[in-house]
């Protein structure tokens, strides 16, 4: 009994593994595309997306009178095995690829129509029953099912790092709460600048951080937007007359997002607009995301010779060489994963601006991009919050004796001696090596005690009211 079965194309015939759901243009894309050694199994998220398409299609076609109910069955049956989760395995074309996407439609397609012959009691390869592309590629093209269902999925992808962006809010938030009460010097330049407090700092760290979840909203909106139907380019070719707005319609019930068939097909087909900024507003949340482990490694530093006014919990030994010293290896970490996205913000800029006349066939590299850059920093905010910031701690005696050290202090003193004089006690202190307060209160006498007291009190310090007499 052989253990292959033959299936042939346009370019000729091969042998099959019979154990293997896929079908020759499959096994030509697994030969043909050995790039990034990652298969499109890896993205379970599209593949179920790929299922709710092809169900989609499949009974707008049935609506339309195109396949028969019993077609249309097994068809369903077999995306509703991808949907559950199965099959996963049989994705293996990579996630880049020459085509515009031909070889992972038609990996959906193959696959498909053998869980589908399974189904209706024939064996895998017996395509005149049921055809990859005949019957569950029927009324589409590789043009409006691929970018659809990469939408889909990275409407799912997005939904999910928002989720983790919201957990890195919470985080920073509560800190703020924590460190309500650690007083703390500001700094503009790396030079004192004023007081505030750490809880101040890490409320401001949840602040940017919500107003990016806000942003990647509004992005996401974007790609609810589908092609459905314009099968090649947009002109419906081979399209019944009711079946886009049939197929969006059962699109948006199976999957359960509200995507809407798009209003000019041809430009629908071509566009990659709504990509380059979904992944544009990520690179602004990378950017915001490593600026602020910069922070995070400033303020832990030393311990001895540098800021020293928080604490990130130690992970590992810092050093093959140096006895006791930790790194801040999580946000060192964090920081690389946003050089990733950043990098490949010019990924999909460039393969976007790279599309021609009907049809962007670059999208592979941009569904790549798009789908680790959300995966790797999602990964990464993930450990920054459980490994990082739930952890931290205040050195909070150190941060308030940095403080009265201070020469910025003297900026409180503004409204009431003015600038010069401000400026002349502030140069006598970083002379001297004097504090500003034994030049004003101990040897000039310029203000009381009481008067010191009620400038420099931790109340007005972290909501400071005009004081000028």
């Amino acid at each position: 009994m052989s253990n292959t079965r033959k299936e042939h194309d346009f370019l000729g015939e091969l042998d099959i593994p019979d154990h293997l759901y896929y079908g020759i243009q499959t096994f030509r894309a697994k030969e043909n595309f050995n790039i990034t050694g990652i298969p499109i199994s890896r993205e379970k998220r599209f593949i179920k997306a790929l299922g709710y398409v092809k169900k989609a299609a499949a009974l707008a076609n049935k609506d339309c009178g195109v396949l028969d109910a019993k077609i249309t069955e097994a068809i369903c049956y077999g995306c509703d095995q991808l949907i559950a989760g199965k099959y996963e395995d049989q994705f293996v074309s990579d996630l880049i690829q020459g085509g515009a996407g031909t070889s992972c439609n038609m990996n959906a397609n193959e696959v498909i129509a053998n869980i589908g012959l399974e189904y209706l009691g024939h064996k895998k390869g017996e395509y005149e029953f049921l055809h990859p592309n005949n019957h569950v590629n029927c009324s589409q093209s590789t043009n409006d099912a691929y970018p659809t269902a990469f939408r889909i999925a990275l409407y799912m992808k997005m939904t999910d790092y928002i989720k983790i962006l919201v957990n890195l809010e919470n985080a920073f938030r509560a800190k703020g709460k924590e460190f309500e009460r650690v007083l703390k010097m500001g700094r503009t330049q790396l030079q004192d600048a004023v007081p505030m407090t750490l809880g101040q700092e890490f409320h401001a760290y949840a602040t940017t951080i919500g107003e990016d979840i806000l942003r990647l909203k509004e992005a996401q909106k974007l790609v609810l937007e589908v092609n459905m139907g314009a099968t090649a380019i947009g002109t419906r070719v081979n399209a019944p007359e009711k079946y886009p707005d049939l197929c969006v319609a059962y699109l948006k019930k199976e999957s359960g997002i509200p995507v809407e068939l798009a209003p000019d097909l041809i430009e629908a087909t071509g566009d990659t607009g709504a990509y380059v900024q979904i992944m544009g507003t990520l690179k602004r949340n990378a950017v915001k995301v490593s600026k602020i482990c910069n922070d995070l490694r400033l303020l832990s530093s030393g311990p001895r010779t540098g800021f020293n006014e928080i604490n990130l919990p130690p992970r590992q030994p810092g050093s093959s060489i140096m006895p006791g010293k930790v790194n801040p290896v999580i946000p060192e970490v964090v920081n690389q994963s946003c050089y990733y996205v950043i990098g490949q913000d010019l990924t999909v800029t460039m393969a976007a601006e790279a599309g021609q006349l009907q049809l962007n066939v670059m999208e592979p590299v941009i569904a790549f991009a798009m789908f680790t850059s959300f995966e790797y920093l999602g990964n990464a905010i993930i450990s920054l919050i459980d490994k990082c910031v739930v952890g931290i701690t205040a050195n909070a005696d150190h941060c308030a004796q940095l403080v009265m050290n201070s020469i910025g202090i003297v900026t409180q003193l503004n409204p009431i001696f003015g600038y010069e004089i401000c400026s002349e006690i502030a140069g006598e202190a970083l002379k001297t090596g004097k504090s500003v307060h034994q030049i004003v209160v101990q040897e000039k006498k310029l203000i009381d005690q009481e008067k010191w007291n009620e400038i420099f009190s931790i109340e007005n310090l972290i909501n400071p009211k005009f004081i000028n007499k």
